[in-house]
């Protein structure tokens, strides 16, 4: 298939970076967004999310024509739903008496009803979103057949999952292999010609509901490896050794890489898509829910050791650096780090949290400052939350100058416990606990 036209539908950290990318290779896109604060924000030359480069790409983008946006959909040869599949807040699903998190896919309902009118014969439909497994066949395909039109026979229909890291969406949307599913064969070939605009790597083809497991697989194998990382960080707390010291020698192991555990898992991906499995089939998924609860309580065991560290939280203030879900981002979606300040704040602490890609959050119950002075102001403690290259860069006796405070934790490894002792710092670390 060829195509001049395609409508994309959500312009978040996935849908803006693929409308801009397929704009830069020459197709006419209209992005859409049903957030008219998004639309006026890039209309004006504004961006409303951070990754590296975006901004050239959507400025030139813009500039040249090949993007526009707009509140609705418009008649195009392709549409691409790339909208948030978030968790539902007005409900819960149980299990054996334990409650799991359930999907809401009211965007993906919308954003398929909008494509409805514009629905021609010969069209294709790629669903981006992260969804449950046999969404692609047993939401999306209903909803777009009330156009009169048959899926597989007058149009095409696919599901193809976003693969990509924070941080070099812009490259991996490019050099990454690409999974494409198709309702039919003849979908999925729809769908390859399409990524192959600009796709240079392998563009693999297989089902739709492959296609759908093939991201919760990825994802959930990442939580659940995550997981024992923090299980083995509360083991060396309680022994009374040294994890991070551990990890690097069993690493040594051709066979083994364990990854570091932090005060948890977020995002919209690893702490979210394990959920869309046991949702779907909570009997069979015990060790993913297990998984699930561990990083979900992660948040917690930092709070104990801040305690711990301080005495008491009742009237202590504390210094959070960094509220995004990982290092050098502003995403804030289901960050622990951002769970660990409220934990704190409902403790008696009071939070002063500084994150510096996203400064001016609004984040209601947390206290956010706009720059690390404001933050170390008062405090009795450093707690370092996120990896952030410019807090591994923060200079022991600039900040003890800076604040007078004494104590130092931190929970991601990203300060040389020697640097800070040198300095007459008391440093804990999350699982080493060498007292």
């Amino acid at each position: 298939m060829k195509f001049n036209k395609i409508c994309v539908l959500g312009l978040g950290y996935i849908g803006l970076p693929t409308a801009s990318t397929f704009a830069a290779y020459g197709l006419q896109v209209v992005g859409v967004d049903i957030n008219r604060q998004v639309i006026r924000t890039l209309q004006n030359g504004g961006l409303h999310l951070y990754e590296p480069g975006l901004r050239t790409v959507v400025e030139a983008a813009l500039k040249s024509g090949n993007l526009t946006v707009a509140p609705q959909p418009e008649p195009a040869e392709a549409f691409i739903i790339a909208v948030p599949t978030p968790f539902r807040h007005d409900q819960t699903g149980e299990y054996q008496g334990l409650p799991y998190k359930k999907a809401d896919m009211k965007a993906v309902t919308a954003a398929a009803e909008a494509i409805v009118p514009h629905l021609q014969k010969g069209n294709l439909v790629v669903l981006e979103s992260t969804s449950p497994p046999r969404t692609t066949i047993d939401l999306v395909a209903p909803i777009l057949e009330k156009s009169g039109l048959k899926t597989g026979q007058d149009f095409y229909l696919c599901y193809s999952p976003e693969r990509v890291l924070p941080g070099q969406i812009l490259r991996e949307l490019i050099e990454n292999a690409r999974v494409v599913g198709g309702i039919t064969p003849e979908s999925a070939q729809a769908g390859r010609d399409l990524y192959a605009t600009f796709v240079k790597g392998e563009i693999h083809l297989t089902d739709a509901t492959t296609a759908e497991m093939v991201k919760l697989m990825e994802n959930t194998t990442r939580d659940i490896n995550i997981a024992i990382a923090n299980e083995f960080a509360r083991l060396a707390d309680r022994f009374g050794t040294n994890i991070w010291e551990a990890i690097r020698l069993a690493n040594l192991h051709p066979r083994i890489d364990i990854l570091t555990p932090g005060p948890g898992v977020g995002g919209h991906c690893i702490s979210v898509d394990p959920w869309f499995l046991v949702e779907s089939a909570p009997e069979l998924t015990p060790l993913i829910q297990t998984a699930r609860r561990v990083n979900d309580s992660q948040p917690g065991f930092v709070v104990d050791l801040v305690q711990r560290a301080l005495g008491t939280l009742e009237g202590k203030c504390i210094a959070a650096l960094g509220l995004s879900y990982k290092p050098d981002v502003d995403d804030l979606r289901e960050s622990p780090a951002v769970e660990t300040a409220r934990l704190l704040a409902a403790a008696g602490a009071q939070v002063h949290c500084y994150e510096p890609f996203k400064p001016e959050a609004d984040l209601p119950g947390l206290t956010l400052t706009p720059d690390l002075p404001t933050a170390l102001e008062g405090a009795d403690a450093l707690l370092l939350l996120v990896n952030h290259t410019q807090f591994r860069r923060l200079d022991p006796p600039g900040i003890r100058d800076l604040s007078g405070l004494k104590v130092i934790i931190d929970t991601v490894n990203g300060l040389p416990a020697g640097d800070w002792e040198t300095a007459g710092f008391r440093i804990f670390r999350l699982g080493d606990n060498q007292e």
